[in-house]
């Protein structure tokens, strides 16, 4: 069974935490990773490019020229593709491009996100973390106290926002809520730095799913 160090906000170590092997401990499959990320990227596209049709486009009521006898090709309206200022054929129009892969695969995915980041010596677990008010400087002191340099995610059990106002202002890290998490944000970042709530959370959502 997979276990991990877990440090106060001091940086000293108070114990270990025993993890579940069926999440922590799981096979890495990079193909599904590379699905799932580009299912996430996809979801966050705008896709509000868009082009105008001949339909759409001002002018162009008249046939420039009549049919026959001036020797020039045949047109019907110069809103046409083929004329400047005219219409665009197969330009983009607004459009959705989200996507959903099967939970399985999607929580597959998040596994071997974790076990990977966990193999990389990339998750840190803090027994707790409370701010009585918003204090940026707490957080860059943890950070500091712990070691962590680089990108960090800060994973809580629950939404916080005393500590989602202290990070928010940090470079290089973010904040999330351990039912919220995805494989996007895992990859994206160099450290995991996990609460034990957040933890326990996580794999109450993986043991809820599996008896349901």
């Amino acid at each position: 069974m997979p276990t991990v160090e877990v440090y106060n906000v001091q940086g000293e170590q108070v114990g270990e935490l025993e993890l579940s092997p069926e999440i922590f401990e799981a096979e890495v499959n990079e193909k599904l990773l590379f699905d799932v990320v580009q299912m996430l990227l996809a979801a966050r596209r705008r896709g509000t490019a868009s082009t105008k049709t001949r339909a759409e486009v001002r002018g162009g009521g008249r046939k420039p020229w009549r049919q026959k006898g001036t020797g020039r090709a045949r047109h019907g309206s110069i809103r046409s593709p083929i004329w400047t200022g005219g219409g665009i054929a197969f330009g983009p129009s607004p459009r959705k491009y989200r996507y959903l892969l099967p939970k399985k695969m999607r929580r597959a995915a998040l596994r071997s996100a974790l076990t990977s980041r966990l193999a990389g010596k990339g998750i840190t677990v803090l027994n707790e973390l409370k701010l009585a008010a918003p204090k940026t400087k707490e957080i860059v002191q943890i950070l500091n106290n712990l070691g962590l340099g680089g990108s960090v995610l800060l994973v809580t059990g629950e939404a916080d926002s005393n500590i989602y106002k202290s990070a928010r202002n940090i470079p290089g890290v973010d904040t999330a809520v351990a039912g919220m998490l995805n494989v996007l944000d895992i990859l994206n970042h160099d450290t995991l730095l996990l609460t034990k709530d957040a933890v326990a959370r996580i794999e109450e959502v993986f043991s809820d799913e599996k008896s349901a």
